[in-house]
């Protein structure tokens, strides 16, 4: 099992900055894609950004130009950089990692609320 621990979130206002972490921690797996996804009060789950262990990255629309996924694979870290923010971004994310090919993992979620 991977284990993923996030940090980052927090109260900004809108056209404010965030950025989150997420660590992965154990040992004899292979990366293969992380990447972060967030839910809203009654909505369902949905990709923000995700980077492959070739470095191809994928933004949704709604984030593309304003978010930027980062990582350190020394560290087995992925960053989000949160930019311009919105009210609508306000959701909880969460860190996503696939790994070992058929396996996910997935973070506790941080909470990240852009007041208008």
């Amino acid at each position: 099992q991977v284990y993923l621990v996030e940090s980052g979130g927090g109260l900004v206002q809108a056209g404010g900055s965030l950025r989150l972490s997420c660590a992965a921690s154990g040992s004899g797996f292979s990366i293969n894609r992380r990447g972060w996804y967030r839910q809203a009060p009654g909505k369902q789950r949905e990709l923000v950004a995700h980077i492959t262990s070739g470095g191809i990255t994928t933004y949704a629309d709604s984030v593309k130009g304003r978010f930027t996924l980062s990582r350190d694979n020394a560290t087995n870290t992925v960053y989000l950089q949160l930019n311009s923010l919105k009210p609508e971004d306000t959701a909880v994310y969460y860190c996503n990692v696939r790994y070992n090919l058929l396996r996910d993992a997935w973070g506790q979620g941080t909470q990240v609320t852009v007041s208008s």
